[in-house]
């Protein structure tokens, strides 16, 4: 379906009901639980590489001049290689992130239509994804900056549209990164309300794993991600459905 029959399918759907959406949801993360913790493990794994890049002008400056840092100021040395180095972590870690989220995105799709296909974690590892997640994490990026400008109001409302674009990304391989977000738009603006309440409550569902001694926020905390799947399949379907 190309993009534009694909904007008049979600048009024309059904509102999205919270209610089936929860109860769903919660089914079916009795099946996916353990790829969730895996998922959480992984993201952690591949994102703390971004992480040691900012720290490594300041372990370079401390090997070559350790009195460097009795000043009560960072010498600019430092802090222009930091500063530039901090929105391409950033961009790095939101890049993995997506490719990561889509990739669970996948297996729960595999999990509730019963489809035995291997969880390949890393599915989306693939240059023509990676490339489609770079650019949609840049746009991203510009619209949470956006956001952000217009008194910080600006990311309740596009918290919404910025959450299905996981679902895009893993289901809609013919769209463009700029027809994905769209698209996400789209379907975020009919049904805002319904998302942004699931995104709220079953955000906060997951977040009682911290009563398990911290250790159990791991186990839960993909079951926040969940619900895109069946505003996905709710609102849009799967190319071979409609």
């Amino acid at each position: 379906m190309n993009f534009k029959a694909l904007e008049n399918h979600i048009k024309n759907s059904n509102p999205l009901d919270f209610g089936t959406i929860f109860s769903n949801s919660i089914d079916l993360f009795k099946k996916v639980w353990l790829q969730g913790f895996v998922v959480v493990l992984l993201t952690f794994l591949t994102i703390v590489p971004f992480y040691i890049l900012i720290y490594i002008p300041l372990l370079i400056a401390g090997v070559s001049d350790p009195e460097m840092f009795k000043s009560e100021e960072m010498p600019p040395e430092i802090l222009l290689p930091m500063v530039i180095l901090m929105p391409l972590v950033f961009l790095g870690i939101m890049t993995v992130s997506l490719l990561l989220n889509a990739a669970f995105l996948r297996i729960c799709k595999n999990n509730d239509q019963n489809i035995s296909l291997s969880d390949s974690y890393f599915y989306y590892f693939k240059k023509e994804y990676i490339l489609k997640s770079l650019v949609l994490s840049l746009i991203m990026l510009g619209l949470m900056l956006l956001g952000m400008l217009a008194c910080g109001l600006g990311i309740f409302y596009l918290v919404v549209p910025i959450s299905l674009i996981p679902a895009f990304l893993a289901f809609e391989k013919e769209l463009s990164a700029m027809e994905i977000v769209k698209s996400s738009f789209t379907l975020g603006n009919k049904n805002w309300l319904v998302i942004f309440g699931l995104i709220i409550v079953m955000g906060l569902v997951a977040e009682m794993g911290i009563l398990l001694c911290f250790v159990g926020v791991f186990f839960t905390a993909m079951l926040a991600k969940i619900p895109v799947y069946f505003m996905y399949k709710d609102a849009v379907g799967f190319s071979s459905e409609r």
